[in-house]
């Protein structure tokens, strides 16, 4: 069987901005590598988004390492510039992106790792896991309480107000995507919007000048996790260009936590009620790395690591929220991460090439 498996260095799981910022560090170093997929399309996540969707940070912090972001470096790139820059890049450098190979499994063996896919099989020196923050839709509890006559679906499933049948529209979810996709209803329909937790609202520009430049420029987007400030952020996220008095302004209904539900109607926290036609639950994403078989994950299943490098010898995490700074799972930043899980790549790839040296015995010369 092992005669048959695809021989790489390093095996690289999801092809995203976090496994193609790897990439571009790997096909430096000349390594041996390649980068699956499950999508049928390069950026195929990005794709999936609903299709106004629009990046809080200006262009100009938006590139991935070796190529900038084009266009105005103040803009704020659409999803459809973000799915061309992505494409554009792999293909730029010619990174080997394996499309539709779903990993199913991902098992350490004495030297390396086991990547099973459904019709292939990979021997890897080091495996990154690379599949960032996106992957399993939450949906709440009280979801299947709801008549089969309401139309439901997850913010990961939305993608036009024209899709949105009449009638009065729950978004349940006091992020960013709740906001930006109750704000884009509000044009055309009876829209209220269920918060459970507040999140500090942070305007998209301060004082003539682009959020994330006073955030770089003060260097809070370079403080760790581990740094004091870093714990206290860490758990929580901002609002970003809205709040819930400006929501109203754009004739939103804003309600408290979505409690229950029963037929067609939403039961909140302070007791109210709504008879709703539409709920999209932007209720965010869980992860699921039921695959990897490897001792990495803490009792309630988060991984353990540090800045992506776990106990696992070559087994490693890219792309996570807060995984080193606040920009760890962002287009722009995920780029510091990928150097440094390079650098470690390089390290132990050094290392198990000096141990070998050593085991090899001396012959005349």
């Amino acid at each position: 069987m092992d005669a048959a498996l695809d021989r790489h260095e390093v095996v690289v799981i999801g092809g995203g901005q976090a496994g193609l910022a790897l990439g571009h560090h790997l096909a430096n170093q000349r390594r041996r590598f390649t980068i699956l997929d499950a999508g049928d399309s390069p950026a195929a996540v990005w794709r999936s988004r609903w299709d106004s969707l629009t990046l809080f940070t200006p262009a100009r912090y938006d590139g991935l390492p070796g190529r900038a972001f084009p266009g105005d470096p103040q803009h704020y790139p659409t999803r459809d510039e973000v799915v061309e820059y992505l494409t554009d890049y792999a293909r730029h450098f010619e990174l080997p992106v394996e499309l539709n190979t779903r990993v199913r499994a991902v098992q350490a063996r004495q030297h390396g790792y086991l990547v099973e896919t459904d019709d292939r099989a990979y021997d890897a020196d080091q495996v990154v896991i690379a599949t960032g923050p996106f992957q399993t839709p939450r949906i709440p509890s009280i979801a299947p309480e709801l008549a089969t006559g309401v139309h439901q679906l997850h913010s990961s499933d939305y993608r036009r107000p024209d899709d949105i049948p009449d009638g009065p529209v729950l978004v349940v979810g006091g992020g960013n995507t709740g906001f930006q996709i109750a704000h884009e209803l509000a044009t055309i329909n009876e829209v209220h919007l269920a918060i459970g937790s507040r999140q500090a609202p942070l305007p998209q520009r301060a004082f003539g000048r682009d959020l994330f430049t006073i955030l770089t420029a003060t260097g809070l987007m370079s403080k760790t996790v581990d740094s004091r400030i870093g714990r206290r952020l860490s758990g929580r996220d901002a609002l970003i260009g809205s709040s819930p008095r400006a929501i109203r302004r754009r004739g939103v209904h804003v309600r408290p936590r979505a409690t229950g539900a029963a037929g067609s109607t939403i039961t909140f926290a302070d007791e109210s009620t709504l008879d709703a036609r539409t709920v999209i639950w932007a209720t965010g994403f869980g992860v699921d790395y039921f695959y990897v078989d490897a001792p990495v994950f803490g009792g309630d299943g988060a991984v353990i690591h540090t800045r992506g490098v776990t106990a696992a010898p070559g087994l490693y995490f890219l792309g996570m929220p807060w995984q080193h700074t606040r920009g760890s799972a962002l287009l722009g930043w995920v780029k510091d991460d990928a150097q440094h899980i390079a650098d470690q790549i390089s390290k132990l790839a050094a290392v198990r090439v000096d141990t070998r040296n050593d085991r090899l015995p001396l012959t005349a010369v």
